[in-house]
């Protein structure tokens, strides 16, 4: 969900940095890339080598703490980030910050970036409300700094009021709006299938084809990128399936996929089969290997699970792939309306740079409506957002 981000995490010294490690933790686990800057004394509350293991890179407290390589520390940090999160920001940082003073690792990293900033204050509720924390706050707001408000209740010194640092879901919330800011499938959840089927000859042997589950994956990654729920039904796939997709049902036959598949639907409000389910199996499955000269075997068909969800979709949305050698157009709308779906996505698997186990694809999808997009060459991410698109507009 968030491969391609950055996230600097400063830490600051106060009782809510036990929750930062909540919040680095979340981070990584969507796929950012996480660096924390710690003051001296937030090191006295939660150890450098907490937030280290949580975030696989080296913690940041020390400006003059020898360095295995060259570089200016906190540039480096500034300038990789994507989004900077304050959390805690006790009423010190954020008085320096609007002062402008740069006297350790985390203040002079914190003036020397330009990413967003948003800032999680976390402090006694009569500290909050003093004239210079509520002027500074003003301060910084004016040069583009994002504030989460904090919560009220019971402070870690016995008074209630405002002043506890927002918890770790709620930033994690806001910093996946603000580095993923197209959420327009926030409440949806889709059902996408992705990879190869398998169906047995014998004890060693199996049928299957060429699908890496590349596809499929990419449109699953997509939706949790916009803020949808993803159930991932995978046959045999050679892309790394992210540890973020909300369900993964993993299935060897294409008997199991529609088993699976037929499961999971009275969920989902859409569907799409970017799967490549062996369309025949064996009819009697060898016990051991085989070792006749010649080898005949007889084929049946396997169920149509795209033409059994079409069937049984009502108000859902279904999606189809259609990956063909010649008459790609013609098959493609034939597949749409036997298929009863909504939008089918056709590839011609002669084109160089389209088809199976390849990062790129070059596809012409197909509305019900009739609407006909022809598409160039692009990365199959890219095409994810695009299929992503027409849907939600269906």
């Amino acid at each position: 969900m968030l491969e391609s981000k950055n996230v600097l995490v400063a830490v600051t010294g106060g009782i809510a940095c036990y929750k930062a490690c909540g919040l680095v933790s979340a981070l990584r686990k969507a796929g950012a890339c996480v660096n924390v800057v710690m003051t001296a004394h937030a090191c006295e509350f939660v150890a450098p080598l907490t937030f280290e293991t949580l975030s696989n890179n080296p913690v940041a407290c020390d400006m003059f703490a020898p360095k295995e390589h060259w570089e200016v520390e906190h540039i480096s940090l500034a300038k990789k980030a994507d989004l900077v999160i304050i959390a805690p920001a006790t009423a010190n940082v954020i008085d320096k910050l609007a002062a402008g003073i740069a006297d350790d690792m985390l203040t002079t990293t914190l003036l020397a970036t330009k990413a967003h900033v948003l800032v999680c204050p976390a402090m006694n509720t009569a500290m909050y409300a003093n004239e210079a924390v509520q002027k500074a706050i003003e301060t910084l707001k004016n040069r583009g700094y994002e504030f989460l408000e904090p919560a009220t209740g019971l402070l870690a010194c016995g008074d209630v009021g405002k002043g506890r640092m927002s918890e770790p879901e709620d930033i994690f919330a806001r910093a996946l709006d603000i580095l993923m800011p197209k959420r327009d499938y926030v409440s949806k959840t889709v059902m996408v299938t992705a990879g190869a089927t398998r169906e047995d000859i014998d004890g060693v042997r199996f049928i299957s084809n060429y699908s890496s589950g590349k596809m499929g994956i990419e449109i699953a990654k997509a939706v949790k990128n916009r803020g949808g729920k993803v159930v991932l039904v995978a046959g045999f796939v050679s892309a790394q399936i992210p540890k973020y997709i909300d369900k993964v049902v993993s299935v060897k036959s294409t008997q199991d996929m529609y088993d699976a598949v037929m499961s999971e639907l009275e969920e989902c409000d859409y569907v799409v089969k970017a799967a490549a389910p062996a369309d025949y199996k064996v009819e009697k499955v060898a016990d051991d290997k085989i070792k006749d000269k010649d080898v005949t075997l007889k084929l049946v068909k396997n169920p149509d699970i795209a033409k059994a969800v079409g069937e049984r979709k009502g108000k859902r949305k279904l999606v189809v792939f259609c990956a063909e050698k010649r008459e790609l157009i013609e098959r493609a709308k034939g597949k749409l309306e036997s298929k009863n779906a909504d939008m089918v996505v056709a590839n011609d698997v002669t084109k160089e740079g389209a088809g199976f186990d390849v990062d790129t694809n070059i596809a012409t999808v197909i509305l019900r409506n009739g609407k006909v997009i022809d598409l160039e060459l692009m990365t199959k991410a890219a095409l994810a957002d695009i299929i992503l698109d027409e849907l939600i507009a269906l």
